[in-house]
């Protein structure tokens, strides 16, 4: 290790960044590059803190840090070994059931409509109409059909109010942009989408975790940050939550949207599965519509490769300069998604694909609660994930299964993805959308529950 540790020496050395933060970075670069194996044994922690002239407390809360990133194990009397990262699987299509990515699952009864469909759309459409540059946010006519699809949850909306974007994850980047001030913190839940965390690490945005409870994060945790200090925004992903799949009650959302109302705090409404349940609370949107950025899509209706977003800002000016930022990052939506997405507004496609998509939800977790049986898990019938807490009393960590359930081509996410506050519950995440068929389903589940029952997997090869 000692010319890998001379390397890590220098690195720290050069870098502005905390020595703490150095150590997972460099760790998992040494494991890119081949220079660590899984398996392989670290030094110590005075040892390596006396090879890279650092204190003891750095390089355990390194050792820490990595070993949230799943970097690293630490077994008591035998040190600290490299855990590597999981084989590569293919995201849909190839051999490996994909539970990873959250995708929506894909009702064989509407193939051959969206098919025929989306020839007939570019049949008759003029190719140049569509490869030139388009109005930002959508034309005007998108976005009157966009508004008509957001009244179902926001009825206020308004189509000077409606902006046509390419995600959901573009919309989160231009409104943290926009909302977020340098040392002041953005609330959110405990555990909550990696996108959010991933794009507040690229800006440098704070992310503060609150308390919550079955309900959601607990309004008096939210009040007195607000008066300790005045969060840039509160986000928050209430239907449906991934990963914990918890919908916040409506008396929830009444104390939370009068917190932030008091105390002028925006609210970021990630709505991306608000279409699924038939019915639900208010949106947080009608509740506190002065302040709420309302953000939802198509593509947990129809698919990941859809790429349209909607946002509804408070205001026409506010959305006016959310354009302004959406246009520095994403240029516009394409014009090929955003004809598919607003001709099938128009002659019920989505009403028809959300029906066959909500039948298909409710078949899968029919089968994910007979193959699970027992075992205590989160989901909603109107979903299509589940969150799967770890027993006590299994040897498993939830890195490790995640790992381990990979090598066996199953996809899974470990909790330490979604944890804000650096206590990740032992959990995983798994979504029964991207199994192809019911089939898949309940054999991915059963060598899940086979793995779980079985410690000794935990022994065997993981690459």
């Amino acid at each position: 290790m000692s010319a890998l540790t001379m390397h890590w020496e220098k690195c720290i050395a050069e870098s502005a960044k905390p020595a703490y933060l150095m150590i997972p970075d460099l760790i998992e670069e040494a494991l890119q590059s081949g220079r660590l194996q899984a398996r392989d044994r670290l030094p110590a922690l005075r040892d390596l803190a006396n090879a890279l002239r650092l204190n003891y407390t750095t390089v355990a809360r390194g050792y820490n840090e990595a070993r949230k990133r799943g970097l690293i194990d630490t077994k008591a009397g035998s040190g600290t070994f490299v855990r590597g990262r999981a084989p590569s699987m293919p995201l849909r299509g190839g051999t490996g059931a994909e539970m990873t990515m959250n995708n929506p699952p894909e009702p064989a009864s509407m193939a051959a409509r969206l098919r025929e469909s989306a020839a007939q759309l570019m049949g008759a459409a003029d190719p140049y109409t569509l490869l030139r540059y388009q109005d930002f946010g959508g034309t005007p006519a998108d976005r009157a059909v966009a508004t008509r699809w957001l009244k179902r949850l926001v009825p206020a909306c308004r189509p000077e109010t409606v902006l046509i974007t390419p995600g959901i994850h573009s919309a989160l980047v231009a409104l943290l942009s926009q909302l977020a001030r340098p040392g002041q913190p953005i609330c959110v839940d405990t555990l909550a989408y990696p996108g959010i965390k991933a794009i507040a690490a690229q800006l440098g945005v704070h992310l503060q975790a609150l308390p919550g409870d079955e309900d959601g994060p607990l309004p008096t945790a939210f009040e007195l940050l607000c008066k300790s200090q005045k969060p840039c925004a509160f986000y928050c992903n209430p239907t449906i939550q991934n990963p914990g799949t918890r919908t916040v009650p409506q008396a929830r959302r009444e104390l939370l949207a009068d917190v932030a109302l008091r105390y002028s705090v925006p609210i970021i409404e990630d709505d991306a599965y608000g279409m699924l349940p038939p019915n639900g609370p208010d949106a947080f949107a009608t509740l506190a519509p002065e302040l709420t950025y309302y953000v939802t899509g198509l593509s947990k209706c129809f698919g990941a490769g859809l790429r349209i977003a909607l946002i509804h800002a408070p205001t026409p000016r506010q959305t006016q300069r959310l354009a302004g930022t959406l246009r520095a990052t994403t240029v516009m939506a394409s014009p090929f998604n955003t004809l598919l997405a607003t001709a099938w507004i128009q002659d019920g496609t989505v009403d028809d694909m959300l029906k066959a998509l909500r039948a298909e939800n409710v078949a899968r977790q029919a089968i994910a609660r007979e193959v699970l049986g027992e075992r205590r898990f989160e989901a909603d019938p109107n979903g299509f994930h589940l969150w799967l807490p770890i027993p006590a009393a299994s040897a498993w960590t939830p890195s490790e299964l995640a790992l381990h359930l990979r090598s066996r081509s199953i996809g899974a996410v470990s909790s330490v993805a979604f944890s804000t506050d650096g206590n990740p519950p032992d959990a995983i995440r798994l979504c029964l959308g991207g199994p192809g068929d019911r089939d898949e389903i309940e054999e991915s589940l059963r060598i899940v529950v086979d793995t779980l029952d079985d410690p000794h997997h935990l022994h065997s090869a993981m690459l």
